[in-house]
């Protein structure tokens, strides 16, 4: 079984920057997820197996970059200009086939989640 950790995650002004961390034994594709308090768990980027085929949330674009380091099995998820509505917990999550995938449904594995607070 898989077990994914979480680091990286804290408080910050509106404007700030954050860089999440997720730490896994094997090499897989994997995602960022999000869910704020009511809402729904919610996409935040991708990345392959190889590390290309980078995806984003239209949310996102722009501001934040998922990338991995192979040789450490680690994924980076580095979050700039952040905002308010970005205040949430978020999970990495790794799946074994080679591509990004978007579906949480694809995922067959996740970390405990960390929390990031954005104030204003």
């Amino acid at each position: 079984q898989e077990q994914l950790v979480e680091s990286g995650g804290g408080s910050v002004q509106a404007g700030g920057s954050l860089r999440l961390s997720c730490a896994a034994s094997g090499r897989y594709a994997m995602g960022w997820f999000r869910q704020a308090p009511g809402k729904a768990r919610e996409f935040v980027s991708a990345i392959g197996w190889a590390g290309g085929g980078t995806v984003y949330a239209d949310s996102v674009s722009g501001r934040f970059t998922i990338s991995r380091d192979n040789a450490k099995n680690t994924l980076y998820l580095q979050m700039n200009s952040l905002k308010p509505e970005d205040t949430a917990v978020y999970y990495c999550a790794a799946h074994e086939l080679r591509l990004a995938k978007v579906a949480s449904s694809d995922y067959a594995y996740w970390g405990q989640g960390t929390q990031v607070t954005v104030s204003s």
